[in-house]
């Protein structure tokens, strides 16, 4: 069995200071937007004093990583198990990740997978703890052999709100933010970083939850209402809509735009980049 793209669809309060390309006068977002939901207060990211982006997805194309890591997990660790239990169980698919995985944290993930499955191994610690490395080692591996970048809108919309004089934060559920950065050369980029490591020190629940995210807001010294929260993941426009933020942009990376706006997105566009147009 094999996988591939076309199975399925430190801490501080002050601005971020490095130099960057100047931002366009006016810009716009370009966008659908659910008709039924009624317009935010605010219309565009460019009228908030802060931003807080996801990683995976958002900033850097990891997303595929991650998938690929899951899919070569649990596809096998299924069919192994199925046979080992004489029972017919679904095989992983790539619906399995948006649906049990996407922005979750990864312990989360595994044991929604095994859940899923009816498999009793879900509430053994050992043993989901022992799967979620698996699946890390594979992620890093990746990531070391292959590099990253980031995606060029995104990039170009950190570069915008740095010229504008707006605060930036990631707020991902990842333990490997910050190689991932460091990676994609964005590391230094960033005075705020909230990520699986944060939470766990932290004591505050992942997404769907908003409490990363309003955390993040507190570390820029802004109320949630202020802040836009830009995401991939159903569960993080979730944990955005559930903590109140001014504006939620939902980026459509493969979760598909209905998804996205019924977990509570303002607004969906299918690159950052598409918000400076």
């Amino acid at each position: 069995m094999t996988w591939t793209s076309d199975d399925h669809p430190h801490t501080a309060s002050s601005p971020n200071s490095s130099s960057s390309p100047s931002a366009p006068a006016s810009v716009s977002v370009s966008a659908s937007r659910a008709a039924s939901q009624d317009s935010p207060e605010i219309q565009r990211w460019q009228d908030c004093r802060g931003l807080l982006l996801d990683l995976d997805g958002v900033i850097t194309p990891t997303l595929d990583i991650h998938k690929r890591a899951w899919f070569n997990l649990f596809a096998p660790y299924i069919e192994k198990r199925a046979a080992e239990l004489h029972t017919p169980l679904a095989p992983y698919t790539m619906e399995d990740y948006f649906t049990y995985v996407d922005g979750r944290h990864r312990l989360d993930g595994v044991r929604d997978v095994l859940r899923s499955r009816n498999l009793p191994e879900a509430d053994n610690p050992d043993i989901v703890e022992q799967l979620g490395l698996k699946k890390n080692a594979e992620f890093m591996e990746t990531l070391e052999r292959d590099g990253i970048q980031a995606y060029p809108g995104s990039a170009a919309v950190i570069d915008a709100a740095q010229h504008l004089g707006i605060p930036y934060a990631v707020v991902s559920s990842s333990r490997n933010t910050r190689p991932v950065l460091r990676a994609a050369h964005l590391l230094e980029r960033f005075d705020v970083i909230v990520d699986g490591n944060t939470a766990e020190e932290k004591h505050l629940r992942g997404k769907p939850a908003p409490d990363t995210y309003l955390y993040a807001a507190e570390l820029l010294g802004l109320p949630a209402a202020d802040c836009a929260v830009f995401e991939d993941a159903a569960a993080g426009v979730a944990a955005g809509r559930a903590g109140g933020f001014g504006l939620v942009v939902g980026v459509n990376r493969g979760t598909g735009e209905t998804e996205l706006i019924s977990a509570g997105a303002d607004i969906v566009v299918d690159d950052l980049g598409d918000t400076l147009a």
